[in-house]
């Protein structure tokens, strides 16, 4: 029978599907570093833990008698007529980070079961939906359902799937059409709950929202200082940490510059940086207390690591070439901690697992509750905030606390909510794509705080790296699904997709993704030859995106060799593409060939020279495309965090538009803002993740206070 298109519409809803943990851009939570260890098992996981994790397949979800007598009226309705053949089907679909596997039973006239294989998506996100999807399939006798909130790329998956099995059980093609739906109110009403929705009443000094990058220093600082303290974060467990911490003048920072006197920071120099990226939309008062405060924290955590016996700390002694320095100038800020060798391979020890032994041995009296994501905060009739409603998602429940002193949010940004990235900064979804690493917070703690009167940053950022590719015939965008590029952030020739070279490749990652929205398609192509192993040690980069040891001896984010080995299996699946020609290169990546070998030539000729004559790239990043097996990949933006969140002063406390403080409310990480704009300095490594850490702890100490 010939099958008939049948139009379903599909108003995409909720949030765009987010990531694992920020963790990845140093060493993963269990997958670390360890002293003179090759690395490969820890990235391994931590660059594809996300996508293999696995859940056992989900039971088939029946509906109550009488709904599903509704269903089936309404079926009547929704499936236009439609007719099964009895049996059941099955199709798959590309989610986030795995195949999703529908399966669908059918009688004459409706759906009689629905079962969902998600156990290959981003466990606590994507990967939990299928029984909420197995019940709006069902009920619904469509495909045609709404998201699920916070995984939208991996519901689109589920209902393409299930259109599929429709499509075969009926005869006729089902298709679901995207309806693009402008930025609506994605800020809305506090959400109002009832006295008698609360099933439980806790009393706390401190409330802090979120364990994770800025949750933990704040949670070791107030037990430190005799605190009681209840952390809740809404995820199964706490979140690790961001393991490049950024930091000017640290112990470790110090002994370096005895031996590398150039890698010494001015801190009015990196202030003035710090205004010039962001376009002056900053507030330098806060920018100094990172400037000013970060060693101290630096030093206390390394203290910590070293005093737990488990973990060294080591600094990233490298700012590139400086016989050769290019147009961007890099400090070595960068400091990690890695495992020592002897707990390389015990999973149980982890930086959450030194952190909660900290924090046990300490006078203060701290509780985290997983499981337990923040509703609203309470204040009083002066405005200050005096606790929060929460829910126990496990239980279904609602949670009143009570705080004495404050709550601190360490609550994040929005990188999953697409409604508040459509309204704020719309172009970073065209520089995205999806990838199962990254934040995966919703913006709900920045909601939050705004309810409570607080002030929004006026300009929004973000932080991205071009590290992640797509297929040929794909280009940027949010809903398209990548893979992980680590590669991408070295400076090898890259064209457009007309073939045409178009800006200088080296410099801060953000420049390269700002220039790539200027070309056809927000997508450009990395091109490297087989001299690429060569040509990256003599790049000498900086920060994670480094593939060698530092000049100091401190051992890179990830080896070159664990790299490639990523780079072959992007090759096998279809993404990375390998030729011995040029023109075969182009074809494969579907780009002009004379424009593209145009563009190669003149390229090597400039390399020849020595002198980049069209762009300014320094002369020890010219490294021509002239020995096969040549290499290409279409590259776009991988989208870690949002960077501008809710505004607070140097004491931590948010405030209103007026500059006033709102009286027990503090804040820090990503959920606030008034420290970036425009562009992330990523030359300064680990800036973001040394401001949080220290404004976390400086909130700590200050709450304490009260």
């Amino acid at each position: 029978m010939k099958k008939k298109e049948i139009s379903r519409r599909d108003f995409l809803k909720g949030l765009a599907a987010g990531a694992a943990s920020m963790a990845v851009l140093g060493v993963l939570e269990g997958a670390e570093n360890s002293a003179g260890t090759e690395p490969a098992a820890a990235a391994d996981a931590a660059a594809g833990a996300a996508e293999t994790a696995a859940e056992p397949t989900v039971a088939v979800t029946g509906a109550p008698a009488a709904e599903a007598a509704e269903a089936v009226a309404d079926a009547a309705k929704a499936a236009e007529g439609l007719s099964f053949t009895p049996g059941t089907y099955t199709a798959t679909a590309k989610g986030i980070g795995s195949d999703v596997k529908v399966e669908m039973t059918f009688d004459e006239t409706s759906i009689t079961a629905v079962k969902i294989d998600a156990s290959g998506e981003t466990p606590d996100i994507g990967g939990k939906i299928a029984p909420d999807m197995e019940t709006a399939i069902l009920n619904a006798q469509s495909a045609n359902v709404d998201a699920v909130s916070g995984a939208t790329v991996t519901s689109d998956a589920i209902k393409k799937a299930a259109a599929d099995c429709i499509s075969q059980a009926s005869g006729q093609e089902v298709v679901i059409e995207e309806k693009e739906e402008a930025a609506g109110d994605w800020l809305g009403e506090a959400p109002e709950i009832a006295d008698s929705d609360i099933a439980e009443t806790v009393d706390t000094d401190v409330l802090v929202v979120g364990v994770g990058t800025g949750g933990w220093p704040t949670l070791m600082t107030l037990a430190e200082e005799g605190v009681k303290a209840l952390a809740i974060e809404k995820r199964e467990t706490p979140t690790g940490i961001r393991e490049d911490i950024g930091a000017i003048g640290s112990r470790l920072q110090q002994e370096t510059i005895k031996t590398y006197p150039e890698q010494e920071i001015d801190k009015m120099e990196a202030l003035q940086e710090l205004v010039r990226y962001s376009s002056g939309y900053i507030d330098s008062d806060l920018a100094k207390v990172w400037i000013n405060e970060s060693a101290e924290t630096v030093d206390w955590l390394t203290d910590i690591f070293e005093g737990s016996g488990k973990y060294f700390m080591s600094h990233e002694g490298g700012i590139g070439n400086v016989d050769d320095p290019g147009r961007d100038k890099a400090y070595s800020t960068g400091h990690s901690p890695h495992k020592k060798e002897e707990f390389a391979d015990d999973a149980s020890v982890t930086t959450n697992s030194v952190f909660t032994e900290y924090i046990e041995s300490q006078p203060g009296d701290v509780t985290i509750r997983c499981q337990c994501e923040l509703v609203r905060l309470i204040q009083d009739d002066a405005g200050k905030v005096i606790g929060a409603i929460a829910k126990d998602t496990a239980k279904d429940a609602y949670v009143k606390i009570n705080v004495a002193k404050a709550v601190i949010m360490c609550s994040g940004g929005y990188a999953t909510n697409t409604d508040m990235l459509k309204a704020l900064q719309p172009e970073t979804l065209n520089m995205k794509v999806n990838y199962t690493l990254g934040s995966t917070c919703d913006g709900s703690g920045i909601k939050a705080m705004l309810w409570a009167g607080a002030a929004l940053d006026p300009i929004h950022s973000s932080m991205m790296f071009n590290r992640c590719c797509v297929k040929p015939d794909e280009t940027a965008g949010y809903k398209t699904t990548g893979k992980w590029f680590w590669f991408g952030e070295q400076p090898f020739l890259k064209v457009n997709l007309n073939g045409k070279r178009f800006c200088n490749e080296s410099g801060p990652y953000e420049f390269m993704l700002h220039s790539m929205v200027m070309q056809p398609g927000h997508t450009y192509v990395d091109v490297f030859d087989a001299n690429n192993e060569k040509y990256c040690e003599q790049f000498d980069e900086v920060g994670c995106c480094r593939l060698f040891a530092f000049p100091n001896g401190a051992a890179s984010n990830m080896p070159y060799s664990f790299v490639w080995s990523k780079i072959e299996e992007l090759i096998e699946a279809g993404y990375v593409q390998k030729a011995d020609t040029l023109e075969e290169l182009a074809e494969k990546l579907k780009i002009p060939v004379d424009n593209f070998v145009a563009s190669v030539k003149r390229y090597n000729e400039l390399c020849a020279k020595g002198v980049d004559e069209d762009y300014g790239k320094e002369k020890h990043r010219m490294t021509p495309v002239d020995t096969a097996p040549f290499y290409g990949v279409r590259t776009c933006a991988w989208h870690l965090t949002t960077l501008n969140g809710c505004r607070i002063n140097t004491d931590m406390q948010v405030i209103r538009e007026d500059g006033t403080a709102i009286e027990g409310l503090y804040a820090t990480g990503d959920a606030t803002g008034g420290m970036f704009a425009t562009t992330y300095p990523n030359l300064m490594t680990g800036l973001a993740c040394g401001r949080t850490m220290t404004f976390g702890r400086r909130a700590a100490k200050n709450v304490a206070k009260l």
